[in-house]
């Protein structure tokens, strides 16, 4: 499998990962060319960047992978929501085959047309989603359906939407990995872009302490995620991920990093045969044809795949997250749209 293949590329600390990606160097060096020269062409105007009617907050990452990106989006709603706002979610719908974008969501919309995280998002939340890859009009639609600020969850780099507060995660056990850019490490940019956005949120998985970054950002907010109980998908019922300790279970993941979501389910006592499937990958129900009735557990977003074909043995376990200083986030959000007006 090519993405497990490039994660331990990425993140193995040992020689045969270091060779193989000093080879792939020549063509991190073509990356970060043409990356640097999209950048400065919207810095000095030959790209525009189209700024909407309502304040967008971006949401992004500058390594590929899990880093807890949504699952933050999803907490933002929810806080913003509490503070008055009308928020509006806007995502790629990466993994979607719809042929006219954007495309409105809803919590039964189907994951293959629109993406699966798209509708996760919009089954976590409740608020007005949005899914296209041009996400100024997404960004458009979501205002047209009344929202009253913008949230993208990720689009860190696409610079053509203009916006007014930057949000970058990092998961702060993985970190940047080998340090080098795509293809022969898992940046997007360099570590020094963390310094001219508006926040970093470390993504504590386990129990690591709070310990702050060198990241030279004006403000760092530390974020733990924890596994809910988990929730049957065919009856809804709701049942501590104790109750499943005693016996052998399946566990599937398709995302960014799965061994994060196996580990944490090994954490709560969990005998896996764990099953690690490409991010955004497409489910069948030949996916979840195992030789016994052992209980199969997946992750959200896989779960929302899983509607047509689930039977009693599937549950979805979502990802909770708690900020050591929300409000700070907050505010500081608030602060600068003050400045703005």
């Amino acid at each position: 499998m090519l993405e497990a293949a490039l994660q331990r590329l990425w993140y193995e600390r040992s020689l045969p990962a270091t060779l193989c990606a000093v080879i792939l160097l020549p063509m991190s060096w073509i990356f970060v060319f043409i990356s640097a020269a999209r950048r400065g062409l919207f810095r000095v105007g030959v790209f525009n960047s189209e700024r909407v009617s309502k304040p967008v907050i971006v949401v992004g990452n500058i390594s590929v992978g899990g880093t807890g990106k949504t699952p933050l989006v999803i907490w933002l709603t929810q806080a913003l929501r509490e503070r008055g706002f009308v928020p509006g979610v806007i995502t790629r719908g990466y993994g979607g085959s719809s042929k006219s974008w954007p495309c409105d969501v809803a919590p039964d919309s189907d994951a293959v047309i629109v993406g699966d995280e798209a509708v996760l998002l919009s089954e976590r939340t409740g608020a007005i989603v949005v899914a296209g890859p041009n996400r100024v009009r997404a960004a458009q639609r979501a205002i047209e359906r009344g929202a009253t600020v913008i949230i993208s969850d990720d689009g860190l780099q696409h610079y053509r939407l203009a916006r007014d507060f930057e949000i970058v995660v990092v998961d702060a056990a993985r970190r940047f990995g080998n340090g080098f850019r795509l293809p022969a490490g898992p940046l997007r940019e360099s570590p020094r872009r963390l310094a001219t956005v508006d926040a970093v949120v470390s993504n504590l998985r386990d129990e690591q302490s709070y310990a702050a970054g060198d990241f030279g950002h004006r403000l760092e907010i530390f974020m733990h995620t924890r596994l809910s109980d988990a929730r049957a998908l065919v009856s809804d019922e709701h049942r501590s991920l104790q109750a499943f300790a005693s016996q052998r279970v399946h566990a599937i993941a398709g995302i960014g990093n799965p061994q994060a979501f196996f580990q944490a389910l090994r954490a709560q006592g969990l005998q896996l045969d764990a099953r690690a499937l490409n991010d955004h990958a497409s489910l069948s129900a030949a996916d979840l044809s195992f030789q016994d009735d052992a209980p199969i557990v997946m992750t959200e977003k896989d779960a929302v795949k899983c509607h047509a074909f689930a039977d009693a043995r599937c549950w979805a376990v979502a990802l909770e997250v708690e900020l050591n200083d929300g409000a700070a986030l907050l505010n500081a959000f608030c602060r600068k749209l003050d400045r703005a007006d």
